[in-house]
Formats: C-alpha cells, sequence, structure tokens
C-alpha cells in the first residue's frame, strides 16, 4: 500500500470519529458486554453513549499496585476512567488520540465524572495528542497499554507499526490488552477497500492466528485469549459478499514476556485433565496433573500431550476463555 492510500484510509477513520464526537453515535461500535459496575463509580450517561468499543480492556488483576497506563484511542472516556479507578493518582492514566473533536469530549466527559465521583480527579488522566503508529512516550515507561477496537482498522503494515510501538513502551512483564474484531472467512477485496466500512471496525477485520502472529511478531512471548463473542456479520442482503460473513470480538491480554526458542505460549482456554489410575501425571517437562482436576494448558502444551496418544488423558478444545494460571 502506498503513502497516499494509507493517508486516505487514515483520513476517512479520523473523520468518521471526528463526526462521532461532535454527535455521539450510539452504537457506531458495538459493545456486548455491559461495562464494569463497580463501588462508588458512575459513568456519565453521554460517555456510556461514546462507549465505541467491541469488548473490554478493563481488567482488575491487569491493575495492581498503581500501573502506568496507556489507552491509545481515547472514545468516550469510559475505560479512562476505569483505568482511573484503579490508579488514583495524577498522570497515572495517559489518554492518546489523533482527533481533537474527540479528545475535547473525551475531555468534557471526565468532568462530568469528576462531578458524579468524588474519589476520581481530572489529572489522575492526562489527555495528550498522539498517534498508536508513533506513541509520544519514552521506552519501557508503561505497565499497561490498551486499545478497543482501532487496531482493526489498519492494514497490515500499519497494524505491525502499532503493535511495534506499543511493545516498545511497555515495562518488560508490561501487558497489552486489546479489544478487537477479528474473522476467520475470507472477506471479499471490495469490502476491504471500503474505506467507511473499514473505519466503522466491518471490513479490516483479520483472522486470529494472523492477528497472534503479528503480536508474536512484535516480540509478545505470552498471548491470552480471554474472551470471544459474535459481534457482526456482513449478510448478502445488505453487503457485497456471495455468503454471511460472522465478524467476532476478541479480548487478548499479550505480555512482554521473553520469547520461548519454540514460539510464544498461547492460551485459548484448553485444559488438560488426567484420569488414569496413578496419584499424579508428571511428563517429565514441567507438566504435572493431579486425578480429574483440569489444568489450564497452552496451545503448545495441549498438542504435545494429545500427541502422547494416552487413553488417561483429555484435552479440551478451546473454549476462548482464559483467566489466568495453568502451564506452558
Amino acid at each position: 500500500m502506498s503513502d497516499r492510500q494509507a493517508s486516505s484510509y487514515l483520513s476517512t477513520a479520523r473523520d468518521l470519529y471526528k463526526h462521532a464526537a461532535l454527535k455521539p453515535e450510539v452504537g457506531l461500535c458495538c459493545s456486548t458486554p455491559p461495562p464494569w459496575r463497580l463501588p462508588e463509580l458512575n459513568i456519565p450517561r453521554r460517555m456510556l453513549e461514546m462507549n465505541y468499543g467491541c469488548g473490554s480492556t478493563v481488567h482488575p488483576r491487569d491493575l495492581v499496585d498503581n500501573p502506568a497506563i496507556v489507552y491509545v484511542g481515547v472514545g468516550g472516556g469510559l475505560e479512562l476512567l476505569q483505568f482511573a479507578y484503579f490508579s488514583r493518582r495524577p498522570g497515572a492514566v495517559v489518554g492518546l488520540d489523533v482527533v481533537d473533536e474527540m479528545l475535547a469530549a473525551c475531555r468534557e466527559n471526565l468532568g462530568a465524572a469528576e462531578r458524579e465521583n468524588p474519589w476520581f480527579h481530572l489529572d489522575f488522566v492526562d489527555l495528550r495528542q498522539g498517534d498508536a503508529l508513533g506513541l509520544p512516550l519514552v521506552d519501557a515507561s508503561m505497565d499497561v497499554a490498551a486499545q478497543n477496537c482501532l487496531f482493526n482498522i489498519f492494514h497490515q503494515a500499519e497494524l505491525r507499526r502499532a503493535l511495534s510501538e506499543m511493545y516498545r513502551v511497555l515495562k518488560p512483564r508490561g501487558r497489552l490488552i486489546l479489544s478487537d474484531p477479528i474473522c476467520d472467512q475470507p472477506i471479499p477485496d471490495e469490502l476491504r477497500r471500503d474505506e467507511r466500512l473499514r473505519a466503522m471496525c466491518l471490513t479490516g477485520a483479520i483472522p486470529l492466528g494472523e492477528y497472534a502472529g503479528h503480536l508474536a511478531d512484535a516480540g509478545f512471548g505470552t498471548l491470552e485469549v480471554r474472551a470471544r463473542r459474535p459481534y457482526r456479520v456482513l449478510a448478502p442482503r445488505h453487503y457485497a459478499t456471495d455468503t454471511l460473513i460472522r465478524i467476532d470480538s476478541v479480548e487478548i491480554c499479550a505480555i512482554k514476556d521473553p520469547m520461548p526458542a519454540d514460539g510464544p505460549c498461547v492460551f485459548t482456554g484448553k485444559s488438560a485433565i488426567y484420569h488414569g489410575d496413578d496419584e499424579i501425571f508428571d511428563d517429565g517437562k514441567g507438566h504435572v496433573l493431579e486425578p480429574n482436576r483440569p489444568a489450564p494448558v497452552c496451545d503448545k502444551t495441549a498438542a504435545a500431550l494429545a500427541a502422547l496418544g494416552r487413553d488417561d488423558l483429555y484435552i479440551s478444545e478451546s473454549t476462548w476463555f482464559y483467566d489466568g494460571g495453568g502451564c506452558c
């Protein structure tokens, strides 16, 4: 893709979200789960209306010890407020956006949040003009980086660059938390070239395996697929496609761990259960299973255990839900 083409589709996306900032469009992106409801957390109505995401990037277990957080693509400020709930100190949360109108709307919404939440102060959030393709942050300065329904808009070159930037600014063991549409079916080129549909988070989605590959190429050694759910369908009666295309949204945590020699540890919600007669099962490679107790395993370990061909090991399919623990 030429620089002119890249500039064109990114300009279309900026224009779309400029309009969405000036006149909120409920459902511009479909946020399937309801937003976190936490004690003493009140979310202003306009902030909810501007929740332009397809999932959540806010998970309490990622947010212990007052982490430094950068959030790219601020929207109405909902997740900035939620992140600030866990990091209550000046400048703890950096919010970046390329759309001035969205930054202004977000700042206004956070002002309303300050009036409705005695614990919240505006200086907890540092709003800045900033581009995902060149983050205005120093190396290894953030504990958590997050984006919600933004990176799927990018073509491959820009996606690789954005992921590399996230990796750069994270500290060792830092976490990139993302929510994005994915699609494991082919999407016709005509739809992929439609700049407005791409900006609306409909036709830029790529297969989950490809997305995971880009995260691994950026250097992330551990990938956790925490949720996967239906997001949209592209139906022949409405779009230029001969078949119904299902788009899912996924929530992924990519951890800046050292890269294993055999590639990243990818957790997709698989479990191993030993149901033999011995007190334990030990494969001699660090995987010890107690009888009839499920143990979360990464996909590499699941494949290695399945390859043993034992009739006393059960390996589940991917559940697309992973909540920590297990072995790799």
